[in-house]
């Protein structure tokens, strides 16, 4: 009897497949069938980075921007000169976060708070 061999896909090679079958028009048997997978696998596969996605959303709330106030004690004089700084965070899944103007270490605390230290 022969012996069966699984393979042991990376997560990219996984990620790559199921934006496959997330294209318009992609027919998930197929792609499965082209890269030797079982749909059943690529379902899983599916559900599983799904999940993951959902694990790591937070919800947010948009709303019109109010006028910019530097926060108390960080304002600079009017003739400094500076200009206000931004801070962006990429994350691995392709999420950014930006902010901008002047933001002390409690602001930054209570979003990256807020994205469960992600």
């Amino acid at each position: 009897m022969r012996e069966v061999r699984r393979r042991i896909w990376s997560t990219e090679e996984r990620l790559r497949i199921v934006r496959e079958t997330l294209e318009p028009g992609a027919i998930v048997q197929v792609v499965a069938k082209r890269h030797g997978v079982s749909t059943g696998q690529l379902y899983t596969w599916r559900k599983q980075m799904l999940a993951t996605a959902m694990a790591g959303f937070v919800p947010v709330e948009v709303v019109p921007e109010a006028p910019q106030l530097p926060p108390p004690g960080l304002a600079q004089p009017p003739d400094s000169g500076a200009a206000p700084g931004v801070i962006e965070i990429a994350l691995p899944s392709g999420t950014s976060i930006r902010i901008t103007g002047c933001a002390d270490a409690a602001t930054l605390r209570i979003v990256l708070a807020g994205m469960g230290g992600r």
